[in-house]
């Protein structure tokens, strides 16, 4: 277990700052950037809330900047107290802790909503701003709109959020996510876009425009075969087209895509029908511990989609997970999935909750992917589940592996905030490169003090990790599925 940096923080609406220290010692060691500070103990509904606890971190970097976003005070049955943020101006030396204003009463009293969750950051360079998504919860738990909290001064203070408009028909939202087109010669450079599913419509996959900053965004609209899904995450190429992989539940669970181009003389976006990249083949995670085959996506310089799993399919009798990629030029045709060389086929370690990066700065058969995802040693937990983390990485495009390195754990599920789904370090994780060197963010436990007994907060890296070199190859298609051991989820994983 990684030391432990800072003291639990005050609830304070200021913000504050950690820098490296000569405490610090070189990579793996993790650093903490952000602690559960609230204290409110019991949901208006009478349902638990968990302190010290912050789950589910995404991050993304541009230039010399970082900003990291996750849930803060989860509740049992969904949502958390509000969003912190960690940003880092200096490439990572030192970051800037805080939270969300006007999101939920916890902060604003103003506020309708209790609850917030599924934290999701983008940047859009043209217009100098950093946007940060989130789902706010009503009493009765739906969610009818999509919040964007915006900052124009770096990351490092945010204004009160922007709706979305909702989309038609019944509403109860779920798994946003935002990118922007960073591109100058796209055709829609400066724009960004949200995708989100309908809950109330079967999840219903939806993507939403914004052409000013985020300031005002277009209703959600479906795909023209209205495919269903969870979990998408948008990724702009340089030539503008959207390509957004997600967890696909029409029929068999798979993990699809679909497309979404702009015109800049109508400023409409047009959305294509989704293809499937893969069926899914899922081991179920013991432990009770939350995790779903939910994607991980990233892009490298050129255009080229990566996208990663959770999935059996190379394990015999698919006892256990491997974390699986495909990739893809135009978002249409798709690599056939390999299993990252985690451990050998066969090892019982069981790999799960994947947050890729793809350095932008490299592409083709030299792109530089890190990949961090937590892991059991043992999948069937014959000693007990011991949850740990690990990082590992490619220079050639994800043809062959190495540089593993362990971050974090043994941790007790125990240690972590527990939902109606299970325990939680979050849906998903991230990982960001930042000046060529990869920055994980991640949910780290350790035994916390009575009654609730947890410490469960955000770290990263004490410095970047490099993409190693790695001679070990991608795990091929030898290992058939094994059909009755495949679980195939569907449904809501966030809240």
């Amino acid at each position: 277990m990684a030391q432990r940096l800072i003291p639990a923080l005050a609830l304070a609406a200021g913000a504050l700052l950690w820098s490296v220290g000569s405490a610090l010692a070189a990579p793996p060691v993790l650093k903490q950037i952000s602690s559960d500070p609230f204290t409110n103990t019991t949901a208006i509904d009478g349902v638990d809330v968990f302190h010290q606890t912050e789950v589910e971190p995404d991050t993304f970097a541009f230039g010399s900047t970082i900003v990291s976003t996750f849930q803060v005070g989860r509740f049992h049955n969904g949502g958390a107290s509000d969003i912190g943020f960690a940003t880092s101006t200096n490439g990572g030396a030192s970051f800037k802790h805080g939270f969300l204003p006007g999101l939920t009463f916890q902060v604003d009293p103003s506020s309708p909503f209790e609850r917030v969750s599924d934290a999701s950051v983008a940047f859009d360079a043209k217009h100098g701003v950093w946007m940060i998504s989130s789902i706010p919860l009503t009493a009765g738990l739906v969610v009818p709109t999509v919040f964007i909290s915006r900052s124009t001064d770096g990351g490092l203070t945010w204004n009160n959020p922007v709706s979305i408009p909702p989309p038609s028909g019944t509403v109860n939202l779920d798994k946003n996510w935002t990118v922007c087109d960073n591109t100058p010669t796209s055709p829609g450079y400066g724009n960004c876009y949200t995708e989100v599913d309908n809950f109330a419509q079967f999840d219903l996959e939806l993507l939403s425009t914004s052409t000013d900053g985020g300031l005002t965004w277009t209703p959600p609209q479906p795909t023209p075969t209205h495919a269903h899904g969870l979990g998408g995450q948008p990724l702009v190429q340089p030539s503008g087209t959207v390509v957004v992989p997600f967890e696909g539940i029409d029929g068999n669970a798979t993990i699809s895509a679909f497309n979404a181009t702009f015109d800049p003389l109508t400023g409409l976006t047009t959305l294509s029908n989704a293809v499937q990249i893969a069926q899914i083949a899922f081991h179920r995670v013991a432990g009770n511990l939350r995790t779903s085959p939910l994607p991980t996506a990233e892009i490298d310089g050129a255009g080229r989609v990566y996208v990663a799993w959770e999935d059996c399919r190379f394990e015999p009798g698919c006892a256990a997970n491997d974390i699986v990629l495909s990739s893809s030029r135009d978002g249409v045709s798709w690599s056939a999935p390999v299993g990252v060389p985690i451990d050998p086929v066969g090892s019982g370690a069981d790999h799960f909750i994947p947050g890729l990066a793809v350095d932008k700065a490299t592409s083709g058969p030299g792109a530089h992917l890190g990949l961090t995802y937590y892991f059991y040693p043992d999948a069937t937990c014959a000693s007990g589940c011991q949850l740990e983390a690990a990082f590992i990485s490619s220079a050639d495009g994800g043809a062959n592996w190495g540089g593993k390195v362990q971050l974090a754990g043994p941790m007790s599920l125990g240690w972590l905030a527990f939902t109606t789904q299970g325990f939680m370090v979050g849906d998903y994780i991230s990982t960001s490169f930042l000046n060529g060197l990869a920055f994980p963010a991640l949910a780290v436990a350790t035994a916390g003090t009575p009654t609730q007994n947890l410490d469960e907060a955000m770290f990263t890296t004490s410095s970047g990790l490099a993409a190693g070199g790695g001679s070990t190859p991608a795990i091929g298609a030898a290992a058939a599925i094994s059909s009755s051991s495949q679980t195939f989820v569907v449904g809501p994983l966030s809240r």
